[in-house]
């Protein structure tokens, strides 16, 4: 199938996601749909294997009574089991409810009593001891038997699955989706089989993009928007999935997959990047000369090729070398064939950005929230550096008095489910969401984000100061993991800092100290240097004046850190007041 027709709309095409997999199925495509190992053995399923188990699951699903417009909840892993299941009620016309696997007990019976939800499939049995009494309870290893029934009502309903899939209607609920909750309890938002249909369509006509025959890798939670986006899109397009339940194992996974491109959050390339720099600046003699000297090729032709301009012949030369002795060796660890990195969740530092473009490995930022998936997003021949992209194509932004940026399309969510309140606050009657992000669209229309509206800090004296610019920044530093900036109502800025235990570990290594090195006067000199740094690049108001080094990470057992890795401000400042206290105990 040629590039260019491969998200092109069919005439009388339903806008469902039971039309879409249909499609997918009766596209009779050679080769794999998705990659999973199981007991270290890697297992391909193909596009006919993949579609004979969704039919199977439909109809053992059919048979339980399980129908058009019921919610069933999901909780797991990425992982074949969760991607096939989806496709199974979806293809019925039941809505599906996902619930990420790090969410604790509390939030599980938080979302499938507020979500009305009248099943649940868990990863594990034991995952339903505890769990409110539901019409229907499955685990992962029930489905064998659920297939088995879905045979049995095939032979005497053979048409029941085709018949469901008929029945959905393009304003039909697809998915429930809660947020992941940074300012208060999660909210579901409603999201139709237009809305996702219509968001799939589009990223796939992104031209040179994705591409049938690509094979990417799926860390990224099924249950969070943009995972389940890569998902979908996967069968309208026709690329491979290799799935990787737990991120310890994305690096063997990236070398048996060999993904062409590769949706993440910053957090891997923030670790990427760490560990490459830790390499180079630890070289020594030829090896050291040899990577400067690469490197610095590697930026002369990057500053080109983000103007489109040709590189000249001794440039090119150069770095043809430089990516046999560097270039290559960075780019085999994500898997050797990779056209571009996604990133998207969270702003990725443009340090980052730059370094690993010097190394010829492309990372392109999007944005997208719960409530409309993908908003914007940088492409592999139209970037820039420091935005997250273009609107996408039927995607309308527009930038409000305040800042606030504005979204209007059919790619919009319904509503927040049994939330009057805080749809009427969201979604105004002009039909623009307010997306709570503050940013700003340049000249050339790429979009710019600046903070969150409600993460804005007014000082003591009035000023209104960003704090993820500042967040970034200290973030640049290999030794920290996560820094959170504080100072709302306070007379100056001050920094929670948690460390990167790795990067200290090495980093004392080389310096011959012994013991506890967190509480040593060499650490926070260190730490002071890069808050030294980061001042230089501020305004007075916005210069951290004081920071405290936290005993520990932020995490998401605790409740600071959502699956896509944003802090919780509020409950970290919770979890840490009496360091805060501290910082403001004596003015700097």
């Amino acid at each position: 199938m040629p590039t260019e027709s491969v998200g092109q709309a069919i005439a009388g095409e339903e806008r469902t996601l039971a039309a879409l997999w249909r499609n997918a199925a009766a596209a009779q495509r050679r080769g794999t749909a998705y990659l999973e190992q199981s007991d270290g053995v890697w297992r391909e399923t193909s596009w006919q294997e993949a579609a004979q188990r969704v039919d199977e699951l439909a109809q053992g699903l059919l048979a339980r009574g399980v129908g058009k417009g019921d919610r069933i909840a999901i909780l797991g892993p990425s992982c074949l089991d969760w991607a096939l299941l989806d496709f199974a009620l979806l293809s019925i016309g039941s809505a599906v409810v996902p619930i990420y696997p790090t969410s604790s007990p509390s939030e599980i019976t938080y979302i499938i009593e507020n979500s009305e939800a009248r099943g649940i499939v868990t990863q594990q049995p034991e995952q339903l001891e505890g769990l409110p009494a539901l019409p229907h309870r499955l685990s992962f290893a029930d489905l064998d038997r659920l297939a088995e029934q879905g045979r049995e009502h095939a032979a005497a309903h053979p048409d029941a699955v085709e018949l469901a899939a008929a029945a959905v209607r393009e304003d039909d609920l697809l998915t429930c989706i809660y947020t992941s909750g940074t300012t208060g309890p999660p909210k579901g938002c409603l999201l139709s089989n237009r809305a996702y249909f219509e968001m799939v369509r589009r990223l796939a006509e992104l031209q040179d993009f994705v591409r049938p025959g690509d094979r990417t890798v799926l860390f990224l939670p099924l249950a969070h928007n943009f995972g389940r986006l890569v998902h979908f899109t996967a069968a309208r397009v026709g690329y491979t999935i290799a799935f990787c339940p737990d991120v310890s194992g994305l690096a063997a996974t990236l070398e048996h997959a060999h993904p062409h491109f590769l949706p993440s959050v910053p957090r891997v390339y923030e670790k990427l990047y760490a560990a490459v720099r830790s390499e180079l600046d630890g070289a020594a003699g030829a090896k050291r000369v040899v990577a400067q000297w690469a490197l610095s090729a590697g930026r002369k032709a990057s500053a080109l090729r983000r103007t489109g301009k040709p590189l000249p012949p001794l440039l090119a030369l150069r770095h043809r070398i430089a990516d046999r002795l560097l270039f290559s060796k960075v780019e085999a660890k994500l898997g050797g064939e990779l056209r571009f990195g996604i990133s998207g969740g969270a702003p990725c530092s443009r340090e980052i950005l730059d370094f690993f473009h010097a190394l010829d490995i492309l990372i392109l930022e999007g944005y997208g929230l719960t409530e409309c998936t993908s908003i914007a997003i940088n492409l592999p021949g139209s970037f820039r550096f420091g935005s997250v992209g273009r609107p996408i194509p039927g995607c309308e932004v527009q930038i409000a008095k305040d800042g606030e940026i504005l979204v209007r399309g059919e790619i919009l969510f319904e509503g927040y489910y049994r939330n009057e309140e805080a749809t009427r606050e969201a979604l105004g009657e002009d039909g623009w969401f307010r997306t709570g992000d503050i940013g700003e669209l340049d000249a050339d229309g790429f979009l710019h984000i600046t903070d969150r509206k409600k993460d804005l800090i007014a000082t003591a004296g009035g000023k209104k100061i960003s704090p993820q610019n500042i967040e970034r920044l200290l973030q640049g530093c290999v030794l920290v993991s996560h820094a959170l900036i504080i100072g709302d109502r306070r007379p100056y800025i001050a920094a929670l800092i948690t460390l990167n235990d790795e990067e200290v570990a090495a980093w004392a290594r080389t310096r011959g100290l012994d013991g506890e090195v967190r509480a040593s006067e060499q650490l926070k000199k260190e730490l002071q240097a890069a808050v030294d740094e980061a001042n230089s690049q501020l305004s007075r108001p916005e210069q951290i004046k004081r920071f405290a080094i936290l005993p520990r990470d932020f995490s998401a057992e605790e409740g600071e850190v959502t699956p896509t890795i944003k802090l919780k401000r509020r409950i970290c400042e919770q979890h840490f007041a009496a360091d805060v206290e501290a910082l403001y105990a004596t003015r700097a």
